[in-house]
């Protein structure tokens, strides 16, 4: 996660400020264990406080306030607990009377921010967090196109008749009495969003010294938008020679996730498949409670653990807040915090590896007892690395 030249110090950024959501559920649990790092680590940070998540729904049937966008815009970077998520209909019965059936409809927060802010790739680094440092690879989502577009239909457009028509004048294998009869989602890639998503693995690759950037498509099926994906990353890659590049059907990454995850360095996919291969990731890391993201977009970013809200949980001082401080050293590597990510990143392992566990992961620590011994890692952790360097060895990164 974090990257740091071998013999110098990270320079002090200029003080920032980060806009805090805590969100629903277990995400204001693990925010509030987190929050005390920011005196510990002595972070020249201004923290903004906003609301946001499914009490704004039911409260004013607007899950992402005014307020907020406004907080959000101000900040240099949004940290987000968890948010709730439901159906429609469900959505529906829970505005107050007076907003109910006035046209209202839920968007989820975190699609709201990705759109609205154009945060178009998803970082998700996987490491071996409680393992022997065996693998360390990142999986990056496209956020704003593909299979999540929003081409999303409850029947068949008219638009599309024509070509359904013809396919089975042709003999399709898939039978309708009308429009109504199927549904349709389209998969939407454009050059504009591949060239940006392709540059981006490119430059983390480089950024974070991986060797190889892997793009998992399903090209033997999706023949035409596999090849013009193939054809935008062939261009990128020549911009990259010094880092190898391929293909593999996304199923097949999926295998070799399990089995093998020390091959991969970055693997790059549309949206749906690295939704997918991202949640898949987190269960190799061990759980989705050690799982970090940042999104990021090229005038904004938020940073968020991945596990939900968790509303059987809530109240029980039991989430693990691993991949909250995760998303934290995320965040403070984007701003420029390079030594305090990196003492964060190693404190987790080294907490998580010897000192305690919660539920998850066969422990009965507490989100407190947790959080509390990684901030006190984290401080000794950035104390012994600015020994380290003001002695002037080279430190080298550490994949842990």
């Amino acid at each position: 996660m974090s990257t740091l030249h071998p013999t110098t110090r990270p320079g002090r950024p200029a003080r920032h400020r980060v806009c805090v959501l805590p969100g629903d559920g277990v995400g204001v649990e693990v925010v509030n264990a987190l929050l005390p790092i920011f005196d510990a680590l002595q972070l020249p940070i201004e923290l903004d406080f906003g609301q946001i998540g499914w009490e704004c729904w039911r409260q004013n049937g607007d899950p992402v306030p005014a307020e907020t966008w406004a907080k959000i815009a101000a900040a240099d970077a949004t940290l987000l607990g968890a948010i709730t998520s439901k159906g429609l209909h469900e959505a529906e019965a829970e505005l107050p009377a007076a907003l109910r059936d006035t046209g209202r409809t839920y968007v989820s927060p975190v699609i709201q921010l990705r759109q609205r802010l154009s945060l178009y790739a998803n970082v998700r680094p996987v490491t071996d967090v409680l393992g022997d440092n065996r693998f360390r690879f990142t999986v990056i989502r496209e956020n704003t196109e593909g299979l999540y577009a929003g081409l999303d239909f409850a029947s068949i457009p008219a638009e599309f008749e024509p070509l359904l028509k013809a396919k089975e004048l042709a003999g399709a294998p898939w039978t309708r009495a009308s429009a109504d009869d199927a549904t349709m989602t389209v998969r939407l890639q454009t050059r504009a969003g591949l060239t940006r998503l392709f540059k981006f693995a490119f430059e983390y690759a480089r950024r974070h010294d991986y060797q190889r950037v892997t793009l998992a498509d399903k090209p033997n099926v999706l023949r035409y938008s596999g090849a013009f994906a193939r054809e935008i990353l062939e261009n990128v890659a020549a911009q990259y020679p010094d880092i190898a590049w391929n293909i593999d059907n996304v199923d097949a990454v999926a295998l070799w996730m399990i089995r093998r995850p020390e091959r991969f360095g970055v693997i790059v996919a549309e949206n749906m498949f690295g939704d997918i291969l991202s949640d898949l990731g987190a269960g190799v890391m061990g759980g989705l409670g050690f799982a970090p993201s940042a999104n990021i977009g090229d005038a904004g970013a938020y940073f968020e653990p991945v596990h939900g809200s968790a509303p059987a949980h809530v109240g029980q001082d039991k989430a693990n807040p691993s991949a909250m401080f995760l998303s934290l050293a995320l965040l403070l590597e984007h701003l420029g915090y390079g030594a305090e990510a990196w003492a964060i990143e190693q404190a987790v392992t080294q907490v998580v590896r010897h000192d305690c566990q919660t539920y998850d992961s066969g422990g009965q620590a507490s989100t407190g007892q947790c959080a509390a011994a990684i901030i006190q890692r984290s401080v000794l952790n950035l104390h012994s690395l600015t020994a380290s360097l003001d002695k002037g060895p080279a430190l080298t990164r550490s994949h842990a």
